[in-house]
């Protein structure tokens, strides 16, 4: 997702080797190639996918059609994360969490090639692009390409390296799964699907500010300092819960009063984190990090629950 969810660019998964000398058996291929795709990150990824359906259709959408997207939204996932361990694999090996990924093993040791990966990606796109536009509707299929093109050319290619914004602009790959819930329903982008997208984009958090560094990666936390890191985080908090209030309207007063008090318990954080800095405690990010999971995983759950309850509308 975008900073503040799991779905954040960077994060990591398991990994698998090959002894020296050994061929690779099929099975250590497939795990390795799955680890590739950051399986984890995917899954938060289509936490939001399924109550975006349900209140686009205002009820509980065909089974076939909600397994079709979120097969679909996998394949698109796992398609932008692998080609993204393609290209980072020079600095993925300088950083500790993502030193074990199977295009960066030490030696001889790493089971997949690099053209290997990049193959496996383009083929895990392609593979959603017919799914999606077949069994869908071709928007959605579009939208899912969108994702795919944002994340490997915008922020992997075009930001990550550059300018310390790349996180916060690169985080917008993990709203679209949202976009591409709704359109399957609809059959196009409306309002709240857009607020809904802004609510993930807004979500922020500090994390792995030492393997940045040392990779001379210009995020945030590294290049400026903690006070100016927190007042941003504590600015687009506000932002972010203003946009879930905005859902309102169209979600109704019971998704209000819980984004209502969700939105309380997130700025209470995060002005918890801003004050600890101030102080010049030890800032503790990791907490907000958290909260912020918790955070989108209750709303995204308000939205699938108010969208399926027969009152609670305006």
């Amino acid at each position: 997702m975008t900073q503040a969810t799991g779905a954040l660019p960077g994060q990591e998964t398991g990994s698998a080797y090959a002894p020296p000398g050994s061929r690779r058996s099929a099975r250590v291929m497939a795990k390795s190639l799955l680890a590739l795709t950051k399986p984890r990150i995917i899954v938060e990824l289509l936490i939001t996918t399924v109550p975006t359906m349900l209140l686009a259709r205002r009820g509980l959408p065909a089974a076939e059609l909600i397994a079709v997207t979120l097969l679909g939204g996998t394949l698109a996932a796992g398609s932008a994360n692998t080609i993204n361990c393609y290209i980072d694999r020079d600095i993925d090996a300088v950083m500790r969490r993502t030193s074990r990924r199977p295009l960066v093993a030490k030696g001889n040791r790493a089971v997949v090639k690099p053209t290997e990966a990049l193959v496996f990606g383009i083929l895990l796109g392609a593979a959603s692009t017919v799914l999606l536009g077949t069994l869908v509707n071709w928007l959605a299929a579009a939208l899912a390409d969108a994702a795919i093109l944002f994340y490997v050319f915008v922020y992997t290619l075009g930001l990550k390296r550059r300018t310390a914004s790349n996180i916060v602009i690169g985080g917008a790959a993990g709203c679209f799964p949202v976009l591409v819930g709704w359109a399957a329903v609809t059959g196009r982008v409306s309002l709240p699907a857009i607020v809904l997208f802004g609510v993930i984009f807004f979500a922020l958090a500090m994390k792995f500010r030492k393997d940045y560094a040392a990779a001379n990666v210009p995020m945030l936390p590294v290049v400026a300092p903690a006070t100016e890191v927190t007042a941003k985080i504590l600015g687009y908090s506000y932002v972010m819960v203003a946009v879930t209030l905005a859902l309102v309207p169209y979600a109704g007063w019971l998704y209000g009063a819980c984004a209502l008090g969700l939105g309380a318990w997130f700025l209470v954080e995060a002005h918890a984190l801003r004050a600890r800095v101030v102080a010049g405690d030890a800032p503790a990010p990791m907490r907000l990090f958290h909260r912020s999971i918790a955070y989108l995983t209750l709303l995204f759950t308000a939205v699938a629950v108010t969208a399926l309850l027969p009152w609670g509308r305006w």
